[in-house]
C-alpha cells in the first residue's frame, strides 16, 4: 500500500514546507540534495506492510545511505536546523528552550556547543564521521548544561537543572523539559536503526537501563517510548527533518515520518 498524501506523514510535511530551508545550508554537504516532491512518496516504499524485525531492518536499508557532515560543518548545519522560526538569526537550545544567537557557539560558559544526544561514549564513537556528526541526534545547547548532562542515560527524575527550567538530572541520568521528551525519544530510536554495526561502528541498541557506560546502548528504552507518545512530533521536529533531508545527509528520521513505527518495532 502507498503512502497517501493525506497521511498524517504527508501533513507534517507539508506543515515543515512552510519554513524556508537556508539557501546556503552547504557545511559538510558531499551532493546535491534529491528533491523532496519527487521521492516523498517512495523513500520508504521498502519498509511498506513490514513489522518488528523486518521493519527495523528495512529502514536501515533505507536511511543508511545518507551524505555525511564533518564535526566542522556540524556548526552551520545546526544554525540551519535549529533556527528558531520566531528570529533568523538565533538557534533554539534543546533542553533550555532559550533562543540564542547563531554567532554565540563555541566554548565559553554562555555559549551553546554540540549536544551529542547519543552519548557519544556509549559505543566509543566520538566525534568521528558517521554517528559523531550526525545530525539527526546533535542539537545546539548551552555549554553548561551540555555538561551537566554528560553522557548520563534518559530517565525519570532528579534535580532542577540551572539554566534549564523543567529538565532533571541526577547521579545516572538525564530528564529533558516536556516540550523536547519526544525530540529526544525519537533521535536516540533513529541512532539505534541506523547504526547496526556495518559501518566500521558499534551496534547501537536500546535497553531498558542507566549507567550503560561506554558500552554501545542507551536507556531506558521503557521510558523513551512513553516520552515519544506523550511528545508527538511539531512543526519543529519536521523541518528540521525536512532540512536534514534537503540540504545535508539526504536521509530522514523515520519516526518522525512515522510514529506508529514505534511501537511496531519496540
Amino acid at each position: 500500500m502507498r503512502i497517501s498524501r493525506l497521511t498524517p506523514w504527508a501533513a507534517g510535511l507539508a506543515a515543515a514546507a512552510l519554513f524556508a530551508v537556508p539557501a546556503a545550508a552547504s557545511a559538510g554537504q558531499q551532493r546535491a540534495a534529491a528533491p523532496l516532491a519527487a521521492s516523498a512518496d517512495s523513500y520508504y516504499t521498502s519498509a511498506e506492510g513490514k513489522t518488528g524485525a523486518a521493519l527495523k531492518t528495512a529502514l536501515h536499508q533505507i536511511i543508511r545511505n545518507q551524505s555525511k557532515v564533518s564535526y566542522d560543518g556540524v556548526w552551520n548545519a545546526l544554525k540551519a536546523t535549529d533556527q528558531d522560526p520566531a528570529n533568523p538569526n538565533n538557534v533554539i537550545l534543546l533542553y533550555s528552550g532559550r533562543s540564542q544567537s547563531k554567532s554565540t557557539n563555541g566554548g565559553g560558559s554562555n555559549d551553546w556547543n554540540r549536544e551529542h544526544v547519543w552519548a557519544k561514549s556509549h559505543g566509543d564513537f566520538g566525534t568521528a564521521t558517521g554517528p559523531g556528526t550526525d545530525l539527526h541526534h546533535l542539537r545546539p545547547e548551552d555549554v553548561t548544561v551540555n555538561s551537566t548532562r554528560g553522557n548520563k542515560d534518559f530517565d525519570k527524575g532528579g534535580s532542577p537543572v540551572a539554566e534549564a527550567p523543567g529538565s532533571l538530572t541526577d547521579s545516572d541520568s538525564f530528564e529533558p523539559r516536556n516540550a523536547v521528551k519526544g525530540d529526544v525519544a525519537r533521535m536516540l530510536l533513529y541512532m539505534a536503526v541506523r547504526y547496526e554495526g556495518g559501518d566500521g561502528f558499534a551496534n547501537l541498541e536500546l535497553n531498558d537501563q542507566v549507567s550503560n557506560g561506554s558500552a554501545p546502548a542507551h536507556g531506558r528504552i521503557s521510558v523513551l517510548k512513553q516520552w515519544h507518545q506523550q511528545d508527538p512530533p511539531d512543526a519543529f521536529e519536521q523541518r528540521r527533518n525536512q532540512v536534514i533531508f534537503d540540504s545535508y545527509q539526504h536521509n530522514r528520521n523515520p519516526f518522525i515520518d512515522h510514529p506508529e513505527w514505534v511501537a511496531s518495532i519496540w
